[in-house]
């Protein structure tokens, strides 16, 4: 199957799934809120971060991979 031929019927499908997938969620209620002794305070919050410490790859490195 050549998909480059048939990107407009794979997008179609997408787009079906999608709206089917809306319409069938569409009559679930939405979840409570949280009651007030479960919310976090915004000083108990921990904010997580990466520091990623790496050399950047030279043109015969790059070329190499």
């Amino acid at each position: 199957m050549n998909i480059a031929k048939n990107m407009e019927a794979i997008f179609v499908a997408i787009i079906a799934i999608a709206a089917a997938t809306g319409i069938a969620t569409a009559s679930v209620p939405k979840f409570r809120a949280a009651p007030a002794t479960m919310v976090a305070s915004s000083e108990a919050t921990v904010m997580h971060t990466v520091h990623v410490s790496a050399r950047r790859l030279s043109a015969e490195e790059k070329a190499a991979l």
